[in-house]
């Protein structure tokens, strides 16, 4: 049975442009497989906290050394990577904040970048350790930061994005972008065009 993963980080939960395009490709998506597991996951409405050094000592102590101290430290990591590693694909839906995405999204990956669970480390550099997931990136932004466009250079989202999901071994990336929402509907129409022939 497929499993999608859907990470929204809009901290706007009324009138976000990204979550009507995440929502898009997940009814898409549930139409494709009427039996698959749909699991959310809301980092905008309730972003994860900021690791801490608790977290991290946890995070490179042996399970069963750890104390419950550090079990419950990192409890909440555990849940946000089990949570991906069962999935087949992920949608990510983030919004551009300042050139990037949001803290909310930045504490989430944070949290679910774990040496020996999703990457490892080798003689020839780190290993990504979910090579069969899928991941698809959808973003609305007010202003265009397209390949060609003035301000792409200012794009630090895409790029990150995609460093992140290689650095875990997700290589099938899939990345959307409704541009230039705050002048018109055009950037709009045609990332649901593309969300369609995508999710097609």
């Amino acid at each position: 049975m497929p499993s999608l993963l859907v990470v929204n980080s809009s901290p706007n939960l009324e009138h976000s442009h990204t979550r009507a395009l995440v929502d898009q490709y997940v009814t898409a998506w549930q139409s494709k497989h009427p039996t698959g597991t749909v699991v959310y996951r809301d980092v905008g409405i309730n972003p994860p906290p900021h690791i801490d050094g608790p977290t991290i000592g946890a995070y490179y102590t042996p399970e069963g050394d750890r104390t419950p101290e550090a079990q419950a430290a990192i409890a909440l990591s555990d849940e946000l990577v089990g949570e991906l590693l069962a999935a087949d694909e992920v949608v990510i839906g983030a919004p551009m904040h300042n050139f990037s995405v949001t803290s909310g999204l930045k504490a989430w990956i944070d949290h679910i970048c774990r040496v020996g669970v999703t990457f490892r480390y080798t003689s020839n550099g780190p290993e990504g350790l979910l090579g069969d997931t899928k991941a698809v990136l959808i973003s609305a932004r007010g202003g265009n930061y397209s390949a060609g466009s003035p301000a792409h250079a200012f794009n630090h989202q895409d790029t990150y994005l995609r460093t992140v999901m290689g650095f875990v071994g997700i290589t099938d990336v899939a990345v959307i972008n409704a541009e230039g929402v705050a002048r018109g509907e055009e950037g709009l129409a045609q990332a649901r065009e593309a969300i369609a022939k995508l999710a097609a």
